[in-house]
């Protein structure tokens, strides 16, 4: 008897490993949308040209601060002439008797120390620039709200997308649920009316040719359904082979949005301060026509020798200074007044760019307010017609099972309900994607 209850239990265990259901992973909306976020190629771009945007930040600040240059430089000098011989001149006798009584009738050789040695540090300190760096520092500053609102507009269109793959994931679900509901209808009839006895031919024919076209259009839906499936898998970085169990279901009633009136959207934004970029630019230019005032001070050592090992033996030369440098632009052929006046030109296309994209998203805002109001107000309407086509397809299912009707008006009548139940499954995705829309367009 223990024998025979261990072995029971040895193949319970067996039996549950075996059949055990597999393992599948719970995805919800906001999963999907955080999971989908964290893989997005695009995000991460948008993210690159936020931090590219504050390093030229950096870059066009260093312009306001002192800058020191050092230079290093070591010279031999060569004779000509005489290459052999060191660097010197030879005096004259003339002006060798100067030097000396002993020398007025010889020639006097004057060696001059060939290795020359020379470094220096220069400082400079920009004063006023009459808006050349100012300017230049709020363009780049605009640069940066242009690569924020691009970031948030990113954001939005991948959230959309990605709301999209989830609730066309979530439809083909429930479209095989209708197919599979829809061929299982149709096999009941036909067993219906087998079972009643001698069936009419032409009636056996057409509903069996009904259940090939449903079996068809079940296998397409799945298609379809692992198709969205494996591309919701991809865009969330999920393993290809994992199942998955989309947790989030449509809803039965929507509220109202109450969507305020749109008065910014990032692209807005984005081209606001491309405007304003372009107008510093352009007022950068023009200040390439004034001077520029600048604080400098400076200092050199040098040395020189005849023979290189002798070279910081003794200490050299010094020379150090401090002062202002003005420098004024004279003539340049009209190169500052021409880039100044392109900037000028690209604000105003940007200002007419921002004028346009305001009344398409205005535009665009309004109907997904609009289509979302009237496929909610008519949401109620096709449910009702879906119910009465149910109540039609069980009547008219109950008199072709007793004779009372043919199998083409019982299909007419079944391709009406599934087309119904796809129009209401395809009203709440349209419902659900129009919320969206005006969440991604608004503000």
């Amino acid at each position: 008897m223990q024998k025979i209850k261990t072995v029971s239990m040895v193949a319970c265990l067996f039996a549950g490993v075996c059949f055990s259901p597999a393992y599948s992973l719970d995805l919800s909306l906001n999963d999907a949308i955080t999971k989908i976020e964290h893989e997005s190629h695009d995000l991460k771009k948008a993210q690159a040209n936020v931090n590219k945007a504050e390093a030229s930040l950096d870059a066009a600040n260093a312009n306001r601060w002192f800058s020191i240059e050092g230079t290093a430089s070591y010279m031999n000098m060569v004779n000509i002439e005489n290459p052999s011989k060191s660097m010197g001149i030879e005096l004259p006798p003339a002006m060798g008797g100067l030097i000396s009584e002993s020398l007025k009738d010889q020639s006097v050789f004057v060696e001059i120390p060939d290795n020359i040695f020379q470094a220096g540090l220069t400082l400079t300190q920009p004063i006023y620039t009459f808006g050349k760096i100012g300017n230049a520092v709020k363009s780049v500053k605009s640069a940066i709200k242009m690569a924020e609102s691009s970031r948030e507009l990113t954001t939005r269109e991948v959230r959309y997308a990605a709301t999209d793959l989830y609730w066309t994931a979530k439809m083909t679900d429930e479209m095989v649920a209708l197919a599979q509901k829809d061929l299982k209808n149709a096999q009941t009839a036909k067993s219906k009316l087998t079972s009643a006895g001698r069936a009419n031919r032409s009636n056996l024919l057409k509903i069996e040719s009904d259940i090939i076209t449903k079996q068809v259009n079940l296998a397409n839906v799945k298609f379809n359904r692992d198709t969205a499936h494996r591309m919701l898998k991809i865009m969330a970085g999920i393993d290809i082979n994992e199942e998955l169990v989309l947790t989030d279901n449509f809803p039965t009633e929507f509220a109202a949005l109450n969507a305020p009136e749109l008065k910014s959207t990032p692209q807005w934004e984005i081209l606001d301060e491309q405007a304003n970029m372009y107008e510093r630019l352009a007022r950068s230019k023009r200040a390439n026509n004034y001077p520029t005032l600048a604080a400098t001070a400076s200092y050199t050592y040098s040395s020189m020798s005849g023979d290189v090992g002798h070279l910081f033996d003794e200490k050299g030369g010094q020379s150090a200074y401090w002062g202002l440098a003005l420098q004024m632009p004279i003539f340049n052929g009209g190169l500052n007044r021409a880039n100044a006046t392109i900037e000028a030109m690209n604000a105003e296309a940007a200002r007419e760019d921002l004028a346009q994209a305001k009344k398409i998203t205005t535009e665009q805002y309004n109907t997904a307010i609009g289509q979302y109001d009237m496929l909610r107000d008519n949401l109620e309407s096709l449910i009702s017609a879906r119910d009465l086509a149910q109540k039609t397809y069980e009547l008219s299912q109950n008199r072709f099972a007793s004779g009372q009707t043919s199998a083409v008006e019982l299909a007419d009548v079944s391709a009406g309900l599934y087309s119904l139940d796809v129009s209401v499954l395809q009203m709440k995705y349209n419902i659900l994607m129009s919320a969206e829309m005006v969440k991604k367009l608004g503000e």
